[in-house]
């Protein structure tokens, strides 16, 4: 993992308080990453899938954002709800997405 990611969500367990990570760093050839045209920011060890709901959920993207996060993904539907926090910028994600962005699932 990238150590200025780690840092950087270190500060947001800080914040928030304990945090499940459900995915973190992928091979390029791991089955969700494989389906991309391109490697995704979890390849680069700097994304994570927290998992964590409801109101939780929104004050970690609030801190999230305060700490340097470019991509935020919001999954809040159904039993494996989770929130992707991601350090790619412009440069990094070669123009997929404008950054900062946020998204949902």
């Amino acid at each position: 993992m990238d150590v200025l990611f780690m840092s950087n969500l270190q500060q947001i367990r800080r914040a928030s308080g304990p945090l499940i990570v459900s995915s973190g760093f992928r091979c390029p050839e791991h089955e969700v990453e494989a389906k991309k045209s391109q490697p995704g920011a979890h390849t680069f060890g700097r994304a994570v899938d927290l998992a964590v709901r409801g109101a939780k959920a929104l004050s970690v993207v609030k801190v999230a954002l305060d700490y340097g996060m470019m991509g935020v993904g919001v999954s809040q539907k159904g039993e494996n709800r989770f929130i992707h926090l991601d350090t790619m910028n412009n440069t990094d994600d070669s123009g997929r997405f404008p950054r900062p962005t946020i998204w949902s699932y």
